[in-house]
């Protein structure tokens, strides 16, 4: 593996809370440093903070303690820095489920087709709709091809939110090349009320509620 140290803002054993893989107990490697600045940002301490520089062995030996259970590389924008290769392939070297959360706004076309990519594409109101990178969907469209496991979220804020989300996902069949998560913000767009712009739409897409933040509301880190 590669010496290449990162800059980790925290590592953590919780429950995946926003994907197709929801539910499972899950190691994370929340790593610092984002290149977007989203209105509803809840991790802003990963950018605000100067995280931890640690090696790669470290993060290896820590997540070692708990065998076998799947890891999820988040940030912050975890494809900043580069040492977040070499980092997924020694876990998948090693039998791990992989997981990559990812902003969309930068190239995924090095990632490993064994990394699951959870890749959001932004709306409006999240202040960095300019920033999706526009090649990103037709690497998901390719890494589908080759038999991937990826999916798209979208985080709504609002109605005009949704609506946008809908033309994308329309716009590029999206909901017929692999999981679509539609996720409200918490205090911006009621659940409900996604749920009925949903069943409206007839989309083929996956209401997403952040789990972690239903089973611990008071806790924003380690989670």
């Amino acid at each position: 593996m590669a010496n290449e140290p990162l800059l980790v803002a925290e590592l953590f054993h919780s429950i995946q809370g926003e994907s197709t893989w929801a539910g499972l107990p899950c190691l994370f490697v929340r790593l610092s440093g984002c290149n977007l600045r989203c209105r509803y940002c809840d991790a802003a301490y990963t950018w605000e903070e100067p995280g931890q520089r640690m090696a790669p062995e470290a993060i290896i030996d820590w997540l070692n303690q708990q065998p076998g259970i799947m890891v999820e590389i988040t940030g912050g924008e975890p494809l900043r820095q580069n040492g977040v290769y070499p980092l997924m392939q020694t876990l998948l070297e090693q039998g791990r489920i992989v997981l990559l959360e990812t902003n969309g706004s930068l190239p995924i076309c090095t990632v490993a087709d064994k990394v699951h990519i959870i890749m959001d594409v932004k709306c409006p109101d999240s202040g960095m709709a300019g920033h999706n990178l526009a090649e990103n969907l037709e690497m998901l469209r390719e890494r589908q091809q080759r038999g991937c496991r990826d999916e798209i979220k979208f985080v709504l804020s609002s109605e005009e939110d949704f609506h946008f989300a809908r033309e994308m996902v329309c716009r590029f069949g999206l909901d017929r090349l692999l999981p679509v998560l539609f996720s409200p913000v918490q205090g911006a767009l009621a659940p409900a009320d996604l749920a009925g712009l949903l069943l409206e739409s007839g989309l083929n897409v996956r209401l997403q509620l952040q789990l972690h933040a239903l089973l611990w509301p008071d806790q924003s880190r380690g989670v």
